[in-house]
């Protein structure tokens, strides 16, 4: 069994037992964390797709840890002008372990 869940803006493919990163939650670490945005979830044989969320869907969570992700380096110059800026950017995360999906 398989879901669809949006959260942070993106949407992501998952099932049971699956460890992903998905951006910042105001959570602790070792808390139980619920997604009820669910766009899709899949049985053994059966599809329910929402419109656009379904209702009664959930997927529930653990949250591992928080932290942030590796540094992305941003240059920006132009050529012959003696212009060059360096930034960096270290986004939040905030990593799950899925523990359970409820079609509803």
């Amino acid at each position: 069994m398989y879901a669809v869940i949006k959260t942070g803006g993106k949407q992501y493919r998952v099932s049971e037992g699956d460890i992903l990163k998905v951006e910042k939650l105001d959570v602790e670490d070792g808390a139980s964390v619920e997604f009820d945005q669910v766009l899709m979830v899949s049985g053994d044989d059966e599809v329910r797709v929402g419109t656009p969320m379904l209702e009664g869907s959930r997927v529930q969570a653990t949250v591992l840890r928080s932290g942030k992700a590796d540094k992305v380096t941003v240059i920006k110059f132009k050529r012959r002008k003696n212009y060059k800026r360096t930034k960096g950017h270290r986004q939040p995360f905030t990593e799950v372990k899925i523990t359970g999906i409820s079609a509803g």
